[in-house]
């Protein structure tokens, strides 16, 4: 069961979100109280799900502690199409947007502590604030950036490619998530990701 805090602790909390904000643009007082006002902070179990496949993802969640996996089913095999860490967004963008029904869910890998924005909550605060309207385009913009890079990663870089960039981007990765769902991730059998990170082993 989650545990939604109380305002008074929002102020302390939400600096990693107003921190990435902070690097795309500024906001205003005014706009930063509008999206303490609304956005939930969650505290919830490792293995719960966020986002249910089949479903409509209906916030985004800025994870200030934790892991959450993105995942879909093929062919009767469990796929891991992404991993969201601390001081990112965890959300499936295309349905975040669409509002329309996304085979991916997103479970949580370890203990986590997210902030959530309701689709309904973002809309009426981009009625309300340019600046805000903004940030939202960028974020779905960028999400599905990261959606066309994931794509061109699968299909044209090599494995070994493909690992050396998870160790740039997302080095605890290794440490924190099963070794079967890191191989998922990138696409290839534990034999061959065996086999590349010894080339990494000095």
């Amino acid at each position: 069961m989650f545990v939604i805090l109380a305002f008074c602790y929002t102020e302390f909390s939400m600096i990693g979100f107003f921190e990435i904000v902070k690097d795309r643009m500024q906001l205003s007082q005014q706009s930063r109280e509008a999206f303490r006002a609304v956005m939930r902070y969650k505290s919830l179990p490792k293995g719960f799900t966020l986002v249910k496949p089949g479903s409509v993802c209906n916030a985004l969640y800025f994870v200030e502690r934790g892991l959450t996996r993105t995942f879909y089913m093929k062919d009767g095999k469990d796929v891991t199409d992404w991993f969201s860490m601390e001081n990112t967004i965890a959300c499936s963008i295309i349905s975040f947007v669409s509002r329309k029904p996304d085979r991916r869910g997103i479970e949580l890998l370890e203990d986590s502590a997210l902030w959530a924005l309701d689709f309904r909550d973002m809309e009426n605060l981009c009625y309300q604030y340019h600046e805000v309207e903004r940030f939202m385009r960028f974020v779905s913009a960028y999400g599905l950036l990261l959606v066309q890079q994931r794509f061109d990663d699968l299909n044209f870089a090599s494995a070994s490619e493909r690992y050396k960039k998870m160790l740039h981007n997302q080095p605890s990765l290794l440490q924190r998530a099963p070794i079967g769902m890191i191989a998922s991730y990138l696409g290839i059998n534990l034999e061959t990701l065996s086999r590349i990170r010894a080339q990494y082993i000095y």
